[in-house]
């Protein structure tokens, strides 16, 4: 395999969790007497350019069929996130009624809503269509396409450059790279912004969050790899903030190469942190297996030890996160017989690979068990914060990345 944005030839193996199926492929009942479909996890890191991506991957659109499950609006603390953003850039970039606003992978209008309601144009880029429904029903004007430089060409071309492109947690699912910045570049105004989130590689190295890999994520992302991926089509890097979502982000900001924008220190001192880190050290990678193993093998002795105890042992979090964990581990009905999910779209289903139903959060109400092993770490407080009671009649809640913690 070639490297995705380099093309040099990719030797080093980052992590390998075997086979798996994609992390969204939610179930249904029906599904389960048919097979499914399983591909290669397989993670690989250049050593020319940095960028770590996957080896094999599905087509996109096998990936994100019209009934993906995700929606952001499920998590209330990524609401406030997209709100305060929305806040922030408005005044930063002086947007008003005359600026035109784009979102790259708006989901179900999560963020766009906010400038809906300021009167500031906006329009939403999305392949799926049932979060493009919601989206639609909130008066988010969307349009169902993956983005890319022909679509940005034809925006370009009807008037419709951007003041600011946003895109959250979209530029590692992207399998083409290349292509995807090219057309952020042309479909934005001489002087606009563009502000990219996405989980910082440097913080799943040290925090060992193997659970973020799975298929649907073709890349993880570095600054130096994001650098030279923007260099490349003629876009700059001009201020990086670090963020604590999704267990340590980064919100890259960019604008053209010559644009008036000055480079902040921000991205001289993120780029040093990353030589200090180890990300232009090709033994980081070599080195990250065993670590994930250790996660693998500490969270089935629990399981299997509270088993043995006749301890109840409930999941919480339908996320892709935890079908990564659950599927490289093995785990099934036997040692998690549920889980929980906020999300209606996910209640009633199974999830992949593991086949372990997903039930609505009163379900812990009603079975009370001995504990709660939260899968999406990333927001493990705001779940037990929802689930007091549960804390209150004995329940003890439990992480199992970066290490298994039971609270």
């Amino acid at each position: 395999m070639k490297c995705r944005h380099c093309g040099a030839a990719l030797h080093h193996t980052f992590l390998d969790l075997g086979f798996a199926p994609p992390s969204n492929a939610y179930l249904q009942a029906e599904d389960l007497n048919h097979p499914e479909t399983y591909f290669p996890l397989r993670i690989l890191v250049c050593n020319q350019c940095w960028l770590v991506q996957t080896e094999d991957y599905a087509r996109a659109d096998e990936l994100f069929a019209p009934d993906y499950a995700y929606f952001s609006s499920t998590s209330k603390g990524w609401l406030a996130h997209a709100q305060d953003y929305c806040r922030m850039i408005t005044d930063r970039l002086g947007l008003s009624s005359n600026s035109f606003v784009m979102e790259v992978a708006s989901n179900d209008g999560y963020l766009l809503k906010n400038f809906v309601q300021a009167g500031i144009p906006c329009l939403g880029i999305e392949p799926t269509d049932g979060t493009a429904d919601a989206a639609e029903a909130i008066g988010v004007s969307t349009l169902r396409e993956f983005f890319g430089e022909a679509l940005a060409r034809r925006l370009a071309a009807s008037g419709q450059q951007a003041d600011l492109i946003a895109g959250n947690n979209v530029y590692a699912h992207v399998p083409d790279i290349n292509d995807f910045t090219r057309g952020l570049a042309m479909a934005l105004k001489p002087e606009g912004t563009v502000t990219l989130e996405f989980p910082h590689l440097l913080r799943l190295i040290q925090n060992c969050q193997f659970d973020t890999v799975y298929h649907e994520h073709f890349s993880y992302l570095s600054i130096h790899a994001v650098q030279r991926i923007f260099r490349a089509a003629g876009l700059r890097i001009y201020e990086i903030e670090e963020l604590p979502t999704h267990g340590g982000s980064v919100r890259v900001y960019g604008c053209h190469e010559n644009a008036a924008l000055a480079t902040q220190p921000s991205v001289k001192r993120l780029l040093q942190m990353e030589v200090e880190g180890g990300l232009l050290a090709i033994d980081t990678y070599h080195n990250f297996q065993v670590r994930a193993n250790k996660v693998k093998d500490d969270l089935l002795e629990f399981l299997i030890q509270q088993k043995g105890l006749g301890k109840a042992v409930a999941a919480y979090g339908a996320a892709a996160k935890g079908n990564t964990l659950l599927n490289y581990a093995g785990v099934k009905q036997d040692l998690l017989p549920f889980v929980c999910d906020a999300a209606p779209s996910k209640q009633g289903k199974y999830l992949p690979g593991s086949h372990i139903p997903i039930l609505a959060p009163q379900a812990l109400s009603d079975h009370r068990p001995d504990y709660v092993l939260i899968l999406p770490w990333n927001i493990a407080a705001e779940v037990r914060t929802q689930n007091q009671e549960l804390t209150a009649r004995g329940t003890r809640f439990v992480v199992a990345v970066p290490h298994l913690e039971i609270m």
